[in-house]
C-alpha cells in the first residue's frame, strides 16, 4: 500500500492508518520496523515517520523502551474488560495465594448455546477450579478449538495462567474481549467443588476472546464463590 502524495489528509496521519492497520491484522507483533525502513518503503521523511509513531505511542498502540526500540503495544485482557483483573490477580490483590487444579479435559460436541455463542462444531473442554490460600472459590469450565485445547493440555495447567501459555506459548495475541456477570446457581455436576450450601448462588463470568483474526480462540464459563469474589471496574468519563 502506497500513500497518497496528492492527498489533503497529511502524509503523517496517512502512514499513522497504515501502521495502525498493521498491527490489527498481526502484520506488526513485537519490534516494529525501524525508521528507516518505513521511509525508504513509504518514500517519506524521517519527520513524517516520527510524527506518525508518535500518533500511535499517544493512543497506546504503539510504545517506546529506551535503548530497545518501539514495540507493539497490545493492551492485557484486564484492560480490554475496564481494568477486570485475571482469577490470579485478583487472589493476589486480595492477599491470598493463587492455585488450581485441572478436573477433567476432554474433546466435544459442546451444547447448542456454546455452540450458537462460539461457532464451535466441536470443541476442546478444560475445567478446572481455583483455590485462595487453599479454599475452593471458582470452577472455570473453558472451551477451546480443538487444535488450541490439544495443545494447552500438553502442559501442566496446574497453578497456571491458561491466557499466559496461549499468548507466550503457543503465539497467540489476544485482540478483543466480551464479558457478562450475572448471579446464579452452579450446575449440578459442579456443587460438589465448592465448599458452600447447594442452594448458594454465585457469580457467573462468561467471556468470548477473540484473536487479530477476530476468530474465537476461547469461550469461558466461571462460577465464583460471591462471599469470597469480586470484580473490580475502573471507568472514565471522557469530555469534551
Amino acid at each position: 500500500m502506497s500513500l497518497d502524495q496528492n492527498s489533503s489528509i497529511p502524509l503523517h496521519v496517512q502512514l499513522k492508518d497504515v501502521i495502525e492497520e498493521g498491527v490489527t491484522k498481526g502484520v506488526f507483533s513485537g519490534q516494529i520496523p525501524s525508521e528507516r525502513k518505513f521511509m525508504e518503503k513509504y518514500d517519506v521523511s524521517r519527520s513524517t515517520v516520527r510524527a506518525a509513531i508518535s500518533l500511535l505511542v499517544q493512543e497506546g498502540i504503539l510504545e517506546k523502551r529506551h535503548g530497545k526500540g518501539t514495540f507493539v503495544s497490545l493492551k492485557p485482557i484486564h484492560d480490554w474488560l475496564g481494568n477486570l483483573s485475571s482469577t490470579t490477580e485478583t487472589i493476589r490483590q486480595m492477599g491470598m495465594r493463587p492455585g488450581a487444579k485441572l478436573v477433567t479435559h476432554y474433546r466435544t460436541v459442546p451444547s447448542t448455546y456454546i455452540r450458537e455463542r462460539t461457532g464451535f462444531e466441536e470443541a476442546y473442554f478444560i475445567k478446572r477450579v481455583r483455590y485462595a490460600d487453599d479454599i475452593p472459590i471458582g470452577v472455570e469450565r473453558h472451551y477451546y478449538p480443538v487444535e488450541i485445547g490439544k495443545e494447552l493440555i500438553q502442559y501442566d495447567l496446574d497453578n497456571a495462567t491458561l491466557y499466559d501459555l496461549v499468548e507466550n506459548e503457543l503465539g497467540i495475541q489476544f485482540a478483543e474481549a466480551n464479558q457478562t456477570i450475572k448471579s446464579g446457581p452452579l450446575l449440578n455436576e459442579d456443587k460438589g467443588y465448592l465448599e458452600i450450601s447447594p442452594q448458594n448462588h454465585v457469580l457467573i463470568a462468561e467471556r468470548i476472546i477473540k484473536d487479530q483474526k477476530n476468530d474465537i480462540i476461547e469461550m469461558e464459563e466461571a462460577f465464583y464463590r460471591s462471599d469470597m469474589y469480586a470484580f473490580e471496574l475502573n471507568l472514565s468519563r471522557k469530555f469534551g
